[in-house]
């Protein structure tokens, strides 16, 4: 940065506020761990002099780069790391749990959709947390015939625990889609993030004994989750892919 001090915001050709970025940025990677609160907006205007849209400006930019994130009351805070999203068969209740996470759930509400020749499919749609902190959306869509009275179990819990109590439900095989999507005002709402923040979605098909039980598609934090694959030149043939395999 031509013409700044490493630890001072100077006048020059460079902006200030994007000397200040740069200094928080240093900040955040070398010195403060994973959700450390940083100084508050009127310390930093102290302390490197310069006003409080200067610092706000400069914070902003790292909130939208995924290094800080704001809490509403709070503060802001340098972001947790990414946790990895498990592809295998595994339910948010018990992933959260293997992290030493405590996973909550609150039910968004239900209803009975249209299907084709006059059937109805079960809808949920609901918001999980770790530790308090929303991470994803979730609507799933559930085969009536497969699950009678659905709606009427407690679904702030596991569901997967739900249906293997409750129908001898245990999935094993489904088809998964990922994509990447912004955030729409009501996600984001829900998610505690900026409108139009990134997502990472997952619609999977899931199936037991070769029958279509559960149609999922989860929104997740794309500040909080990554996804790691590993790929093998030699492939095994999985069969053809599902009808519905792809976006909803």
């Amino acid at each position: 940065m031509t013409g700044a001090s490493p630890d001072r915001v100077v006048d020059g050709p460079t902006p200030k506020h994007t000397q200040l970025r740069e200094i928080l940025r240093r900040m955040v990677e070398r010195e403060l761990p994973p959700g450390s609160a940083i100084p508050s907006e009127r310390e930093l205007a102290e302390r490197y002099d310069v006003s409080r849209l200067t610092v706000r400006t400069a914070i902003g930019k790292l909130v939208d780069e995924g290094l800080l994130s704001r809490v509403r009351g709070k503060g802001t805070f340098t972001a947790a790391g990414r946790m990895e999203l498990q592809l295998y068969l595994m339910s948010f209740t018990a992933d959260m749990r293997r992290r030493g996470l405590v996973p909550t759930t609150r039910n968004l509400g239900a209803a009975a959709l249209g299907l084709a020749e006059g059937e109805e499919a079960l809808g949920i749609r609901r918001l999980r947390l770790a530790d308090g902190v929303p991470l994803a959306v979730e609507r799933g869509w559930y085969h009536p015939r497969a699950v009678p009275g659905l709606l009427d179990l407690d679904l702030t819990g596991s569901l997967y625990a739900q249906l293997a109590e409750h129908y001898d439900i245990r999935f094993d095989h489904a088809w998964q889609t990922v994509w990447a999507e912004s955030a729409d005002r009501e996600t984001a709402r829900l998610l505690g993030i900026r409108t139009a923040g990134p997502l990472l979605v997952f619609r999977r098909i899931s199936s037991m004994h070769g029958k279509p039980v559960e149609d999922m598609t989860s929104w997740y934090r794309g500040d909080q989750y990554q996804v790691t694959m590993k790929l093998d030149r030699n492939s095994p043939d999985s069969g053809p892919l599902p009808e519905h395999g792809g976006r909803s």
